[in-house]
């Protein structure tokens, strides 16, 4: 019955696939036709007319919604936004055709030709008497008001005085807006936005409504053009909608069937259909939240997994904004490269945590239970069950990251941050759902942190090379877990000084930007390269093997030293990440050490702390690591994971206009994105990862029937990111359930 429910399942699935596929869909987040379609030389010259000789008003709300001098010049801000909505919702009745507002952004380059700006008159102290009669004014609201007028044209005269000073710090002339060529802003331009008519292009409408560009001799480049609903939905779309409502109608059948047996009928919960309960929003949210341990458990590891979730979610929160406009972005570069935040500046290494602890488990779940010709005869089995046990939620971020995210919100930047990602998704779904998107399309990844998912995988594959002497005696354990540890240092460390990488993703002192596209490309997310933290994590699984329920007695000198080296080891790792981010960081052989051993070091740390922690030895850390309230988030990590990017991308997408920044601001954005992802992550696990988990369970082999140690593969526990139930950490608690989750071989 189980398999001919996830054939059914599979069939649905394949066939929205397929539709998907043979539906051309267009790749472009936006409907690029609309904005060609919609323009007409004749209508626009007719509207600008009407908008500049009979409807004020009108010209007043273009004005007000579109060009303006961006804020925080002098604090390195560049942009304006304009008011996104509010030009989108104009709409003003005239024939032959309404007068629409179409939001466009433009770059106005520093270097300019030579022409005279306007000038304001220097305002006196003593203002004049109001004359009788004033001319036609777009704010009528401001003439009874003297002092607000006063105080308008002081705010006038001020903005000019600081456009001045301004002038005077980049290198222009004062009543010249140009830029010097040898000045180091000479390549840099404003980011402006226009609010237009939808019929006209911009120079059009600028030179109607604003000031004549060819007559002053203004230079500017169109950036982008949005119109109102001009976010269509596409076949994909509708297909992401049948998907997920046939998941939701699947999940309200279960859970009817679990609820009528287990409190109207009151059936014994062992007896129940684990296939009619697989989908079941009571059982899995009860699985979920119960919070207790098998025997074997590593209590630490929920602390650790937890933490580290934590801490990438705290990276990407600022790092999501290195690009974001602040009204004060020098404050937001000189935090960045300061002591005080260093806690930002290391959190990529928090990645070889899971590393670490995926090698780690891997072997710990393995050893003891299964035979090294019982892993030869059933690798195939080895693989399929660790890409099937990814594929659902991975699948599912990425079908929605394509489709129905682009379609949550919108706002000015939405273009530059949504669309981008979702225009990667419709073309570079497939390396990232094989788990290749590290080596094919490392520069367009369709969700960014899965690139550590292709890395794990690709270390699992190659894993049973190690771990097929690691089931064997100790001794061959041994040397094949010591050779695979330093043959990966050894390359890796020729590669990275031939290389000669920089030592992090953003370093002021190297200017060039294919410096940092190469860091990325052929060192982050390269399997060579972070391999090591994943075989450190097999040496500490066959050590914890080895004294598994076994009382160690440790001298107390080499415990403290063991902690002392540990803390020393794993600081030192952290602060390495200061230095190198001054702008007179010069040191390629440090560069080279950086790369090769922190990785392996952090590992090692880490792995010390797992060790002492469960043998007796943690002390406050082992309690506040195996504290219950990090079992949650432990368990939906992978989720929290998948998902918690690309709805960072969608509120940062959202905003209307340049932030102030401020550590406090950015730790609440923080607390918002944490939230979000639980809320998320546990969505997602009780609607998708736990009942696919659960039907890969019975169509591989799982069930109540139990099978010999040496003949089983309790492999639920090894990825570093996601530990379900099973032998390590048990996630889901029932007795029942965890013979379910063993996978027979």
């Amino acid at each position: 019955m189980a398999k001919v429910l996830l054939a059914f399942v599979t069939v649905i699935c394949l066939s929205s696939v397929n539709a998907f596929i043979e539906f051309e869909i267009p790749r472009n987040a936006f409907d690029t036709d609309l904005y060609e379609n919609v323009l007409d030389g004749e209508l626009c010259g007719e509207q600008l007319r009407y908008i500049a000789n009979e409807n004020t008003m009108l010209r007043a709300e273009f004005l007000d919604a579109g060009l303006r001098l961006p804020r925080g010049i002098l604090k390195g801000n560049f942009m304006d936004f304009g008011n996104y909505h509010q030009c989108l919702e104009i709409n003003a009745d005239y024939q032959p055709s309404p007068i629409e507002g179409k939001y466009c952004m433009i770059h106005v380059p520093f270097t300019q030709p030579d022409f005279e700006l306007p000038t304001l008159p220097e305002w006196p102290e003593e203002w004049p008497e109001w004359p009788e009669e004033w001319p036609e004014f777009p704010w009528p609201e401001l003439l009874p008001n003297t002092k607000q007028h006063k105080e308008l044209m002081r705010n006038i005269q001020k903005v000019q005085t600081q456009t001045k000073r301004y002038n005077q710090i980049i290198g222009t002339d004062m009543d010249l807006m140009r830029v010097a060529e040898d000045s180091a802003m000479a390549g840099q331009s404003f980011r402006l936005a226009v609010c237009i008519p939808k019929a006209c292009t911009t120079k059009q409408a600028i030179n109607s409504l604003y000031v004549n560009t060819t007559a002053v001799g203004l230079e500017f480049t169109d950036d982008f053009c949005r119109l109102k609903n001009d976010k269509p939905f596409v076949p994909g779309d509708y297909v992401a909608m049948a998907i997920f409502g046939f998941i939701i109608l699947i999940t309200l059948l279960c859970t009817s069937y679990d609820l009528y047996y287990s409190l109207i009928l009151k059936g014994d919960p062992k007896k129940a259909s684990a296939l009619g309960k697989s989908f079941s929003l009571y059982t899995n949210t009860r699985r979920l939240l119960t919070f207790n341990s098998a025997p074997g458990t590593l209590e630490c590891l929920d602390g650790i997994r937890a933490l580290a979730m934590m801490w990438v979610i705290v990276g990407h929160t600022y790092s999501t904004q290195l690009h974001a406009p602040f009204y004060n972005r020098s404050d937001f570069f000189s935090w960045m490269v300061s002591f005080p935040s260093l806690w930002i500046l290391a959190a990529p290494i928090t990645v070889d945590t899971f590393f670490l602890l995926s090698g780690l488990l891997i072997v710990y779940t393995s050893v003891g239970k299964m035979s090294q010709m019982g892993l030869i005869r059933n690798v195939h089995l080895y693989y399929l069950h660790r890409l099937l046990r990814m594929f659902p939620v991975l699948a599912a971020g990425v079908l929605l990251q394509a489709t129905l995210f682009n379609h949550l919100s919108d706002g000015p930047q939405w273009g530059d941050i949504v669309a981008h990602k979702v225009h990667k998704c419709r073309r570079f779904w497939w390396p990232t759902l094989l788990h290749i998107q590290n080596y094919v399309t490392p520069r367009n990844q369709c969700i960014a942190p899965t690139w550590y998912l292709a890395v794990d995988v690709q270390l699992h594959i190659l894993s049973p090379l190690i771990l097929f002497w690691v089931l064997g005696k100790k001794r061959s354990a041994w040397i094949a877990l010591t050779l695979a540890m330093l043959i990966s240092l050894t390359a890796s460390t020729v590669y990275n000084y031939l290389m000669e990488f920089q030592p992090a993703p953003v370093i002021p002192s190297r200017t060039d930007p294919e410096d940092q596209s190469t860091y990325m490309q052929y060192y982050y997310v390269n399997t060579l390269t972070r391999c090591t933290p994943f075989f450190v994590g097999m040496l500490y699984g066959y050590l914890l093997n080895i004294y598994k329920g076994k009382q160690i007695n440790m001298p107390k000198y080499f415990v403290a030293l063991g902690w002392i080296c540990a803390i020393v080891v794993s600081a030192g790792i952290i602060y390495s990440a200061y230095p190198i981010l001054q702008t007179d960081w010069y040191s390629p052989f440090l560069d080279g050490v950086i790369n090769s051993f922190s990785r392996p070091g952090w590992a090692a740390c880490l792995g010390w702390m797992i060790f002492a922690c469960t043998h007796g030895y943690g002390g406050p850390i082992n309690w506040f690591l195996s504290l219950r309230m990090w079992k949650y988030p432990a368990r939906i990590s992978f989720a929290m994971y998948i998902f918690h990017y690309p709805l960072m991308h969608v509120v940062n997408a959202t905003s209307v206009g340049p932030t102030y920044f401020s550590v406090s601001a950015y730790f609440f954005r923080f607390l918002a994105h944490m939230s979000t992802a639980l809320l998320v992550g546990f969505v997602v696990t009780v609607f998708i990862d736990s009942p696919f988990s659960t039907l890969i369970k019975l169509v591989m082999g799982g069930g109540p029937k139990r099978t010999r140690p040496e003949k089983l593969v309790a492999h639920e526990g090894t990825n570093g990111l996601n530990n379900q139930a099973g032998v390590v950490n048990a996630a889901f608690v029932p007795e029942f359930e965890r013979q379910i989750s063993k996978t027979k071989l």
